[in-house]
């Protein structure tokens, strides 16, 4: 990166914001995952050392979110819908099309849902309305595999060495060393 805080290689033409921490040997594709971010904490996104963000990567960051990738962590295609905290561990492999969120962004109530549906027609920008849910921390831990299509819900807790189907909803903890699939994602396996 260079003092302007692009990257040379970045077709996009973006700087890097200054709240992203990016450690030595880590590598960021193209500073277009940032085009969503509006944290205003600093450090707000800090990638660790020999970590990889891949294009495709979206970092939809809320001004108090906080989104840490640990050490060799590889991530493609991966879209962080965060108002709080995602922590990614070392080691983790995170596939295409996987969305990680902290915080539920529609009711499930279905009449206030469908009034939330309502106000964005009513609203020249289409914008949905901010949200009234509580963020709730997600972690994914350290040598974890989460296959394509993945979705993680807020405030679930991934343990270590744990590898997650294809296409797997993820509401509720899974234990370290597990092999989980399916919507919702139940254990299938150990891996111990």
């Amino acid at each position: 990166m260079d003092e302007d805080r692009r990257l040379p290689w970045d077709w996009s033409g973006r700087a890097i914001p200054d709240g992203v921490r990016i450690e030595e040997g880590a590598y960021v594709e193209s500073a277009y995952s940032f085009a969503r971010y509006r944290s205003e904490r600093s450090p707000s996104v800090t990638i660790a050392r020999d970590a990889s963000v891949y294009q495709g990567c979206m970092f939809d960051l809320g001004p108090q979110s906080e989104v840490r990738i640990g050490e060799y962590a590889l991530l493609n295609g991966v879209w962080f819908l965060s108002d709080r905290s995602i922590t990614i561990g070392h080691h983790t492999l995170i596939s295409w099309d996987v969305v990680i969120l902290d915080t539920p962004q529609w009711s499930r109530d279905i009449q206030t849902r469908r009034h939330q549906t309502e106000l964005i027609a009513a609203n020249p920008a289409r914008l949905p309305p901010e949200t009234q849910n509580e963020p709730r921390p997600v972690t994914i831990g350290s040598n974890v595999w989460i296959g394509f299509g993945s979705v993680i819900m807020p405030g679930v807790t991934i343990g270590d060495g744990s590898v997650i189907g294809c296409k797997s909803v993820v509401f509720d903890d899974i234990a370290p060393y597990s092999v989980a699939a399916g919507n919702p994602a139940r254990t299938i396996r150990t891996l111990r």
